[in-house]
C-alpha cells in the first residue's frame, strides 16, 4: 500500500478539519494565507485520493439510550464464512465496527447496545445464529478518548502512490 506525497499545505489543511470538520473554508484559507478556491481544490484532491472520507457527527450513544458498549472476539464455526458473516454483521445495527485481525479470534467487533441484557439479546439473537462457534465479550466502563491520527509528523518522508 502506497502512500500519497503530501506538501506543507495539505498538513496545515489536514491539522484543520481534523480538529474541526466544520470549520469554513474560508477560515482555512485565511489561515494557510491561500484563496478560498485553493482550500477547495485540495480539499477535493484528498478525498479524491481517499485520504479524506467525507466528514461526520459523532453522537454521545449513552446519551441516546445505548449505555452499553461492548468488543467481542468472534470464533466462526467454520472460517470459510467470513464474507458471510461480515455481510451480516453489517446488517445488524447495533454492530458499530468489524475487524480482521491477527491473534485468537477470527473477527473483532464493537457493539453498542441499550443495557446489558439488550446486550445480552443482540449475543443471542442476532450474533450467535450467523454460524459463530462461540464468543469473547469485553464490556467497556467508558471511552477514556478517541481520537483521529494526530498530523504531526513529516509527510515529506513518505513514497507516492
Amino acid at each position: 500500500m502506497g502512500y500519497h506525497q503530501l506538501d506543507e499545505l495539505d498538513e496545515k489543511i489536514l491539522k484543520m478539519v481534523i480538529s474541526d470538520a466544520r470549520v469554513p473554508f474560508l477560515e482555512v484559507a485565511r489561515t494557510c494565507n491561500v484563496s478560498g478556491a485553493a482550500i477547495h481544490q485540495r480539499i477535493q484532491k484528498l478525498t479524491n485520493l481517499g485520504i479524506l472520507k467525507g466528514s461526520e457527527f459523532i453522537v454521545d450513544h449513552s446519551k441516546v439510550g445505548y449505555e452499553t458498549a461492548a468488543f467481542i472476539g468472534l470464533f466462526l464455526k467454520d472460517p470459510e464464512q467470513f464474507k458471510r458473516v461480515v455481510q451480516a454483521l453489517a446488517e445488524i445495527p447495533e454492530v458499530v465496527e468489524c475487524h480482521y485481525i491477527t491473534g485468537k479470534y477470527d473477527l473483532f467487533i464493537k457493539v453498542l447496545a441499550k443495557n446489558n441484557e439488550n446486550l445480552l439479546e443482540v449475543i443471542h439473537a442476532k450474533l450467535q445464529p450467523l454460524g459463530l462457534a462461540r464468543t469473547e465479550t469485553l464490556i467497556s466502563f467508558k471511552e477514556a478518548f478517541r481520537r483521529q491520527i494526530p498530523m504531526n509528523f513529516d509527510f515529506k518522508d513518505q513514497d507516492i502512490e
